[in-house]
């Protein structure tokens, strides 16, 4: 048995053991909205037109400036090839997984475990982040009504540690102490997986029905932004339109890109879909179609209403609209900013569970996270653990620092399912596709290709933290996975079949 030995394609469970199909068509296109509309567009815009400078000066990363349209744009091909491959393997292979379960049908067991543990940087890792960028948001609107919670409650240590903000950095020395240790925690971050976590138990249809209502509001909050600071644009703010060339856009959109994952996450709910050949195509498509058109338009007029400098803050949407004087709106875009993450952590939270319940399903993780509860049908025992996880993470964590390491796993992901795709047409040619890649070859080829040229925007220390993750990875692999595989234990039948 090796380590590239494939899983046999297979349908999904419809025995009635396995996850119950109860989302359409527009449910999924609402994930994907649900999903990649959040902490990407409302939070680490700034960060990407404004580039990020340490506070003695030093330049970590530049701009894109007002050509943050033009990154927004860049990065909607990207993810429109990966796209177009994910469609062709969400259609031919329905299984919860996501790409971990189409690596696994086509490179092997040992790429199928590394993509499924950079999934967990996007899905887990990348749920911090959403959660830290909430917490900065409600803070926000309890301003608005006049309530301030201490800082202590409301930074996690290590993003203290981290700030260039004097003020925040304060808080090592004024938080209260459990000995030497400044008790520095993220209160409200962690209350919102919780309660999120909480939701997911009930079940998926319950889940689907409140995202479904958060996409709505963020979808309304976005039209009054566009509305209201289009009407406010000073076009001297559109000049020198790119600050830091293509240097600056390139850079832009490795951070901004945290804006578009998740449509990959529509391909978790598989085993959850009704009719998964035609659906799972449009819900991927379409909902990346929507977000790409909503993204230009945001950041035409974020990048107009004020100097994009301006722009670098947790709340970039909302400060944008203060500065520019329009404090009632900046108090509802903060407040649609709450409900609009409150759904990529749900839709994220919902994912990521369903990652490790096709792993330990496959033997490479251990059996208690392929149980589904009795009732709903759901993988109750990973989506605690995941729920767990996450609060505690972004209890302390820092957002910047999780931000990359998303980034980074869900590129690498990507370009995995592009080669797959181009290998798998080559060794069954004749396979039944619901839906196929156009001009496969080059699809394939320039989608992995531009995920590279992405990844390589994101800073040495996020490569750096991407090795020590693969490496604790593969240790675990070979200390369980290998020893425990279903495949292996069953020996390696017809791929093909």
């Amino acid at each position: 048995m090796g380590l590239f030995d494939r899983k046999p394609i297979a349908a999904a469970d419809d025995s009635g053991h396995g996850m119950r199909r109860t989302l359409g068509a527009g449910d999924l296109v609402m994930l994907a909205i649900g999903a990649v509309i959040g902490a990407g567009i409302f939070s680490s815009l700034g960060t990407a037109a404004a580039g990020e400078t340490l506070a003695d000066g030093t330049i970590v990363r530049y701009g894109a400036g007002p050509a943050l349209v033009l990154s927004f744009i860049l990065l909607g091909a990207v993810c429109g090839l990966a796209a177009l491959c994910y469609a062709e393997l969400a259609a031919m292979i329905p299984q919860a997984g996501s790409a971990y379960a189409y690596s696994y049908a086509t490179l092997g067991e040992i790429v199928a475990w590394v993509v499924g543990w950079a999934l967990i940087l996007e899905y887990a890792v990348g749920n911090v982040a959403v959660a830290i960028g909430w917490a900065g948001y409600f803070n926000a609107l309890l301003s608005g009504f006049g309530i301030d919670l201490p800082g202590w409650l409301t930074h996690g240590y290590w993003n203290v540690k981290a700030s260039g903000d004097p003020a925040v950095r304060a808080l090592l020395d004024t938080a209260p102490h459990l000995g030497p240790i400044p008790i520095l925690v993220n209160l409200p971050a962690f209350g919102v997986v919780v309660a999120i976590t909480l939701l997911l138990l009930r079940g998926v249809k319950e889940s689907a029905r409140a995202n479904n209502i958060m996409v709505v509001i963020k979808l309304l909050v976005l039209t009054l932004f566009v509305v209201v600071g289009g009407m406010h644009i000073d076009p001297a703010n559109y000049k020198p339109f790119a600050p830091n060339g293509f240097r600056g856009i390139h850079q832009g959109a490795a951070i901004v890109f945290f804006a578009y994952i998740g449509f990959d996450a529509i391909s978790t709910a598989a085993e959850e879909t009704k009719n998964p050949q035609k659906n799972l195509p449009i819900g991927i498509l379409g909902g990346l179609a929507v977000c790409t058109l909503i993204y230009v338009i945001v950041g035409l007029v974020a990048t107009g209403l004020v100097p994009y400098e301006q722009l670098r803050s947790s709340d970039p949407l909302a400060k944008a609209l203060s500065i520019a004087g329009l404090d009632t709106a900046s108090w509802i875009v903060a407040a649609g900013a709450v409900v609009s993450m409150s759904a990529v952590l749900l839709v994220f939270q919902y994912g990521q569970p369903r990652i490790f319940y096709a792993m330990a399903r496959d033997g490479l993780l251990p059996p208690f996270a392929a149980k589904l509860h009795p009732k709903t049908r759901t993988p109750h025992v990973t989506t605690i653990i995941t729920g767990v996880a996450v609060a505690l993470g972004a209890l302390v964590a820092d957002d910047a620092a999780t931000y990359d390491l998303t980034n980074i796993g869900t590129l690498a992901a990507f370009a995995v399912v592009c080669i797959g795709v181009l290998v798998l047409r080559i060794r069954e040619p004749d396979r039944h596709r619901p839906f196929r890649v156009p001009f496969v070859w080059a699809v394939t080829l320039i989608g992995a290709g531009a995920c590279v040229f992405v990844m390589q925007g994101l800073p040495s220390s996020a490569w750096k933290a991407f090795g020590v993750w693969m490496l604790i990875g593969l240790t675990l692999y070979f200390a369980y996975g290998y020893r425990h595989s279903v495949l292996r234990r069953n020996g390696a039948p017809d791929a093909t079949k």
